[in-house]
């Protein structure tokens, strides 16, 4: 299980473009810069709990998107599937290591695979 801090990053990662752009600017200033509530409230004139309000809101409205369209899900899916591909690849080029001609083609079907996931 991932800490908070961590969570959250990777929602923002995934979702953060959805949040409105003052929310998303607060975001970035608590999470990615790490400005405490007080110097965020400072900056934008308002009070360290309306700062924390806007935060924890945010955080709600990732978790909600990441719900109902699971976009992390799917990609955390994706990559579990390209390395089962990948070390199946591998296990087969070693079995057949003397085909020169199927261990190339493979070769290049694992660079292909491992492109898709940059």
């Amino acid at each position: 299980m991932l800490d908070n801090i961590t969570e959250i990053s990777i929602l923002y990662d995934f979702y953060g473009v959805l949040l409105p752009p003052k929310q998303r600017e607060i975001f970035h200033l608590y999470y990615e810069d790490n400005l405490s509530l007080g110097e965020i409230a400072e900056e934008y004139g308002l009070t360290r709990q309306g700062i924390h309000e806007t935060v924890k809101r945010g955080e709600k409205k990732l978790r909600e998107f990441e719900a109902k369209l699971r976009l992390i899900h799917k990609f955390e899916k994706e990559e579990e599937i390209i390395e089962k591909l990948k070390k199946d690849i591998e296990q087969i080029i070693y079995v057949h290591k003397e085909d020169s001609e199927l261990t190339a083609k493979l070769e290049q079907i694992k660079e292909r695979i491992t492109k898709l996931n940059q």
